[in-house]
């Protein structure tokens, strides 16, 4: 059975409006970073216009399918880390690694704040050269506004772990929780002021 004109141009249609909707999901890149509890980190890049995902997880280590307990236990070199989902069109790598060294203190060694450990170490974990020459540029121009060194190390990332369900949007689903409102609720409103409406 031959199909009239009109469905050939209507199935056509569909087909041509389909195409810029791949094209579009096809722009988000990533990136990968931790400064500290990765709760705070997950709900301080979800302020940032651009940023379309945020996922707590873990790298930097040598362990495959680590489990929160065997991080915290200091089994597996890993560090507490998010992955950035983002809009290149939005917002720039060069954004996202400026708004890295405002989210946590880079001169800290061995953690941040009250959490110790190397689990809660300053790090960014580079997917290409392009990722680790952005870094590298970004560490020295933040290097200015630090009286200390910073600590932050730039590797390159070999393996993203997401960690488990219940890390996932910690903040966002937990804003009664003590850690929640003792230390990721006035970070979270110090940036948003910072950032503006």
């Amino acid at each position: 059975m031959r199909m009239k004109p009109y469905v050939l141009l209507a199935l056509a249609s569909v087909s041509l409006i389909s195409v810029p909707m791949h094209a579009a999901e096809a722009k988000t890149e990533s990136l990968v970073l931790g400064g500290g509890c990765f709760w705070c980190t997950d709900a301080a890049y979800k302020l940032l216009p651009g940023v379309k995902t945020v996922t707590c997880g873990y790298a930097g280590g040598q362990e495959s399918n680590p489990t929160y307990g065997e991080v915290c236990d200091h089994l597996t070199g890993h560090a507490e880390v998010v992955k950035i989902a983002f809009d290149p069109a939005q917002v720039t790598l060069a954004r996202l690694l400026e708004y890295f060294w405002l989210v946590h203190n880079p001169t800290q060694r061995g953690g941040q704040g009250n959490d110790h450990g190397p689990q809660y170490r300053s790090i960014i974990l580079y997917a290409n050269e392009a990722q680790k020459l952005a870094a590298e540029k970004s560490r020295t121009e933040a290097q200015l506004e630090f009286r200390d060194p910073i600590t932050t190390e730039i590797v390159p990332l070999t393996k993203f772990w997401p960690a488990e369900g219940y890390h996932q949007d910690y903040f966002a689903k937990n804003p009664e929780a003590g850690y929640c409102q003792f230390v990721i609720a006035p970070k979270i409103h110090k940036l948003a002021k910072k950032l503006g409406p």
